[in-house]
């Protein structure tokens, strides 16, 4: 088969398009390139085989030419940040993917399968469990209660402290510009595939881990700031204080679960949970990193600030695809060995630690406890 990857130089875009060239499938990548993710310009590690075409997602004529001849497309172009230019989101991942759709409608294009990134965000705070008012789906925590260093989610019926549960991929419940840009794909990805009748997947992933996470990309998380941090045997920082859960999922996974979303007949019209199985707290996920790269003398700073926009728990209920046989292989520490082995490879670990510094200071979105 011929397959179209779109974000096809990134990180999940890239694996996917070595699994599926090594079956034998023919793939082409389309790619804006865009910084900072891409901040040095074609990435060395994209499989010769696999054709790029730079372009844009929002450009029909682009879109239209990478989409000759395909039989599946796997369309993965999104927007990533914490800045808050709202548009830019709808106008990349909403756009893009209705533009998508568009095209395949308007030209009568031949497409077997779509498959849609969505992701774990489109939960929210998830589901949480009060004892005396059952199954709630709450809003974020307010920021006066967050700058009183009250880190709990609390009940809305009558405040007490709630449990955090595994979210299926029934509940949405998006609150950043991000997550709402997501859900918009998952439901654009579900309703015209039905109406016409192109078979669509819906992939809300968890956090993916492994090689290949841009070094620039302040979304690109934990494992990329902890392990950054320990390559200089410095203290990483951990907001709040560090019990938050967290679902990483490995990059092969992942993998899997894009390849049989695009073969398996079961999976249309239907969005999927991509999750790794198990949940770890931010601490427990930092001494794994610490572990990993040697360097578990180094002790973590604990300052009591918080991530304005973090939610408290994010973890994906996944047992809907592993109904359908799909399983997570891959532990947590396995997903970080390969990113730092990765890591060490690189020429200029310096200047990565020093964007990344620089990066996260600009965006403003640490915040401090009130005394």
């Amino acid at each position: 088969m011929k397959v179209l990857i779109t974000g096809g130089a990134g990180f999940i875009g890239s694996h996917t398009a070595d699994a599926l060239i090594e079956r034998g499938d023919e793939v082409v990548l389309l790619d804006n390139l865009s910084k900072p993710v891409h901040l040095k310009g074609i990435p060395s590690y994209l499989h010769p085989k696999a054709r790029l075409i730079v372009g844009d997602v929002r450009d029909p004529k682009v879109f239209l030419n990478a989409l000759k001849d395909v039989d599946r497309v796997i369309h993965l172009a999104a927007y990533q940040d914490y800045l808050p230019d709202f548009s830019t989101f709808f106008s990349v991942n909403s756009v893009g993917t209705a533009l998508l759709y568009e095209l395949i409608v308007a030209n009568k294009l031949p497409i077997k399968r779509v498959v849609v990134a969505s992701s774990q965000s489109v939960n929210g705070e998830g589901q949480y469990l009060c004892a005396e008012h059952g199954l709630q789906g709450p809003s974020c925590r307010p920021i006066a209660q967050l700058e009183r260093g009250d880190w709990a989610m609390r009940c809305p019926d009558c405040g007490s402290e709630m449990s955090w549960q595994w979210t299926p991929e029934s509940f949405s419940h998006p609150e950043n510009q991000y997550a709402l840009s997501k859900e918009s794909q998952e439901k654009m990805a579900l309703s015209f595939g039905r109406r016409y009748e192109i078979p669509s997947v819906a992939l809300r992933y968890s956090i993916v881990q492994g090689p290949r996470q841009s070094f620039y990309n302040a979304y690109s998380g934990a494992c990329r700031i902890f392990a950054l941090h320990y390559y200089f045997r410095k203290a990483p920082t951990i907001y709040e204080d560090g019990l938050m859960h967290r679902d990483f999922v490995n990059i092969r996974d992942v993998v899997k679960a894009n390849l049989m979303a695009l073969d398996d007949d079961r999976m249309p019209g239907e969005q999927y949970c991509v999750g790794g199985g198990k949940a770890y707290t931010v601490s427990e996920f930092d001494r794994i990193v610490a572990r990993v790269s040697g360097c578990e003398e180094v002790l973590p700073n604990v300052p009591g600030a918080f991530r304005f926009g973090d939610t408290r728990n994010s973890c994906s209920d996944i047992s809907k695809l592993r109904a359908l046989g799909w399983q997570p292989t891959r532990s947590a520490e396995e997903s970080v060995q390969d990113y730092v082995a990765w890591l060490r490879e690189q020429a200029d670990v310096q200047d990565i630690f020093e964007f990344a510094e620089r990066n996260m200071r600009s965006l403003n979105v640490v915040r401090e406890v009130s005394k």
